[in-house]
């Protein structure tokens, strides 16, 4: 998945910008001509509002000029249709890192993210410098399993080098049928030696909530990118593992390398933890772009203390998510600062076959902070870093017990072990998951006092 594309969508296609929480249309659909349409709806012939903004007759004629030029005298013919879509490429390209202009094959691509399946490796990437950085590994693909990390950089595919007159073609290139081999030349982050991964393209389907306890009484949650049917595989997912487990005494929210997804999804699992308060707002030049999003009564945890686990990888709704239980105090943060991926994207179709997606509003955190290039700072900082158990020698005498003639516990039951305290299971996840780890400690610190959970 390339970086545009795991970007925050507003809405897709002919899918009303005013009812944002509505499931959004496929990426195939093209709308019917309206009779009044609604501002977010900007009709490819319509004219500019103010004379100002009209392009000048100079403009037109060095455009009109460059464009004769390059059909005449560059090395090779090109077509005019190839050059009109580079000229539209190129002008929403120049906007920022997430306009662009989609084709059929980007449409398809589009209807693929937000609905989890495809076929390649699980990477996010982002076009940078002429090559291509990771933004992320999807958590259970071909490119989790080699070890690709957030921050390592392609550099070759099958031996290319990547640059900047290729990196389109070799970002098409992860994709590809099941089965299928290609290798990637890796420099990983804070390294300068290039790595060869020889990977195996496989069908994604990204299934994005994941569920389990941690231990009898707190709750794992994973949420790996927000898609269309995020928020209802939560609640089922969740209610499931409630209905078996208990009601928890604390959960742990997974948001570590979550790139985003559909603002609506953000919006369903923020709401399925809050009772009220605001989530989120947009505000762009539109005025259907200016929004407000509410929580409704119903916290799926009743309650009970919640900790999200953010990194540099999270990024847009997942940073709405983290943004709107921060906000609200609903949740303590934990990890890294987020990516700061502040702008929301709206599909707006051209045909059945074009569209562009085009950042139309920024979003705002329930405190009216922009998060944008700037990221969200974690309540409680944490390090990236992983744990080893130490080497120790056995010790002959660690406790009462192993004194001789040592008085007996009257109280003690039968067949009892006084060493399983559950250090050996933290020392289990530490070493496994550092953060995690620290998490479920900072949970139960949070869930001390509390007294039982009371199931609704």
């Amino acid at each position: 998945m390339r970086f545009p594309t795991y970007s925050l969508c507003a809405l897709l296609l002919a899918a009303p910008f005013l009812h944002a929480q509505d499931a959004p249309a496929p990426a195939t659909s093209a709308p019917e001509p309206p009779v009044d349409l609604p501002p977010t709806h900007v009709r490819a012939d319509a004219p500019a509002q103010a004379a100002d903004n009209q392009p000048s007759l100079d403009d037109i004629r060095r455009f009109s000029r460059v464009y004769d030029i390059v059909r005449q005298a560059y090395v090779e013919p090109v077509s005019n249709k190839d050059l009109m879509n580079d000229a539209i490429t190129g002008m929403l390209a120049g906007l920022d890192p997430h306009s662009e202009y989609l084709d059929k094959n980007g449409l398809a691509q589009l209807d693929e993210d937000t609905t989890g399946q495809y076929s390649g490796l699980g990477i996010q990437v982002e076009e940078q410098d002429g090559s291509l950085l990771i933004v992320t590994p999807i958590d259970d693909t071909p490119a989790s399993r080699a070890g690709i990390r957030p921050g390592d950089v392609i550099v070759k595919i099958d031996g290319t080098l990547i640059d900047g007159q290729n990196v389109d073609d070799m970002f098409d290139k992860l994709r590809g049928k099941p089965g299928s081999k290609i290798t990637l030349t890796i420099v990983h982050k804070d390294s300068d030696k290039p790595v060869d991964m020889h990977l195996v393209r496989e069908n994604i389907n990204v299934t994005s909530v994941k569920v389990r306890q941690l231990e009898p009484g707190y709750d794992y949650i994973r949420i790996t990118q927000f898609q269309s049917d995020t928020a209802p595989d939560l609640e089922h997912k969740l209610g499931e593992l409630i209905a078996k487990g208990g009601a928890p005494r604390g959960a742990v929210l997974d948001l570590r390398n979550n790139p985003g997804g559909l603002l609506t999804a953000a919006v369903g699992v923020s709401d399925d933890f809050l009772d009220s308060g605001t989530i989120v707002t947009t505000r762009g030049r539109l005025p259907d772009s200016n929004m407000s999003f509410s929580a409704h009564h119903g916290d799926l945890l009743n309650g009970a203390p919640l900790v999200v686990l953010v990194n540099h990888g999270t990024a847009s709704a997942a940073e709405i998510v983290s943004g709107a239980l921060k906000d609200n105090h609903r949740a303590l943060l934990m990890g890294q600062r987020t990516f700061g991926k502040g702008v929301v994207q709206t599909v707006l179709p051209l045909d059945a076959d074009h569209a562009v997606k085009i950042t139309t509003a920024r979003y705002y955190t329930p405190n009216g902070t922009s998060i944008q290039a700037e990221g969200i700072k974690p309540d409680i900082p944490l390090a990236d870093l992983s744990v080893q158990k130490a080497d120790t020698a056995p010790e002959l005498i660690s406790s009462e017990a192993d004194l001789p003639n040592h008085l007996a516990n009257e109280s003690a039951k039968p067949g009892g072990n006084i060493d399983n305290d559950g250090s050996a299971a933290e020392a289990k996840l530490a070493t496994s998951d550092y953060a995690l780890a620290q998490a479920l400690n900072v949970l139960k610190g949070m869930a001390l006092g509390r007294g039982a959970p009371v199931a609704k």
